[in-house]
């Protein structure tokens, strides 16, 4: 494991209107994770999402298979 520390950042999609998740690419291809938190909540818990595991999610919510609408 590496001693890097994550750097956060929310999405630019993101309208700023308070529910955000902010994560950490940064240790994706030192530690294998992308980090996930709250925006509202930055000193609370962070998932640990394997790197693949994000990727699969993003690529499902760009792709619109994820829509529940």
């Amino acid at each position: 494991m590496t001693t890097a520390s994550p750097r956060w950042f929310t999405s630019s999609y993101s309208d700023n209107g308070g529910n955000c998740v902010e994560v950490a690419a940064n240790l994706a291809i030192t530690d294998g994770i992308i980090p996930v938190r709250d925006s509202k909540n930055p000193t609370g818990p962070a998932l640990a999402l394997p790197a693949k595991a994000f990727s699969t999610f993003v690529a499902g919510i760009k792709s619109g298979e994820l829509d529940t609408v």
